[in-house]
């Protein structure tokens, strides 16, 4: 049987012994999934099962202010939740892992691959645009301007259900992350080409990011991959038997 170890550990970043939740399930080569914005570890709840059996030891580590984890900083920045997440790849993970990145997350780890790039053995990027170039009209993030929308309420629902931090805070994590979404990331296409891992690119072909964006980003990253798959932002969720196959195919190759 597959024990699963769902508890609060310590790292030394945001601050010394920022304490945050995460999940370790599985045996075998280690994979880091990184969730996105207004979630944690559950919004992989159809992926985990999947990577364990394929004999992974799956990391599902909630960023500070995310899920479980408390609320430690005044502002969110992509390079911040990179910078945590490196400290989680050194000091709990401990060896080179396989990425994978969803919306927020996908940011996450690619700047982590640029800047870190001995951590990563490979890189799977999902729904994301890298400046707003690429961001796509009519989506959930035209939705998530509004604190008072359905889909807002789903996750301060969610919120006042995990956060330590209590239901009142949501407004202050929402507040951050919109303005963190306002202005990031611009991240330019050519410096992704920095990228030196094997990577995947994967949307859905109704998703936030514009298929011409993930081609060019595809493009500057040499050797990178692009997979389309029928669906919306939350494809992961959505499709998760063609999502998951296709990562594995991606991540299991020689």
């Amino acid at each position: 049987m597959t024990s699963t170890v769902r508890e609060y550990t310590t790292i030394s970043h945001p601050e010394p012994n920022t304490r945050i939740w995460h999940e370790v399930t599985g045996d075998g080569p280690p994979t880091v999934l990184l969730h996105g914005a207004f979630a944690g570890a559950s919004s992989w709840g159809a992926q985990v099962p999947a990577f364990v059996d394929d004999d992974r030891r799956v990391y599902v580590p909630e960023r500070h202010g995310h899920g479980r984890s408390p609320d430690v900083t005044a502002e969110f920045h992509y390079v911040d939740m990179a910078l945590e997440t490196i400290v989680y790849l050194d000091e709990i993970v401990g060896a080179p892992a396989d990425i994978v990145g969803w919306s927020d997350g996908a940011v996450v780890g690619a700047i982590v691959a640029l800047r870190r790039p001995d951590l990563v053995r490979r890189l799977v990027l999902i729904g994301q645009y890298f400046n707003s170039s690429g961001r796509a009209s009519g989506g959930i993030l035209d939705e998530l301007d509004s604190a008072d929308s359905d889909l807002m309420e789903f996750f301060r629902a969610a919120y006042a259900e995990e956060s330590p931090d209590g239901a009142e805070h949501f407004s202050i994590v929402f507040d951050k992350t919109m303005a963190m979404i306002g202005s990031e990331p611009e991240i330019p296409i050519e410096d992704l080409g920095a990228i030196a891992v094997p990577t995947l690119v994967l949307q859905g072909d109704r998703d936030e990011v514009t298929l011409d964006h993930s081609r060019e980003v595809v493009d500057a990253i040499d050797g990178a991959r692009l997979a389309v798959i029928p669906g919306t932002h939350l494809i992961p969720l959505e499709a998760p038997i063609a999502v998951n196959s296709v990562i594995l195919q991606f991540l299991d190759a020689p």
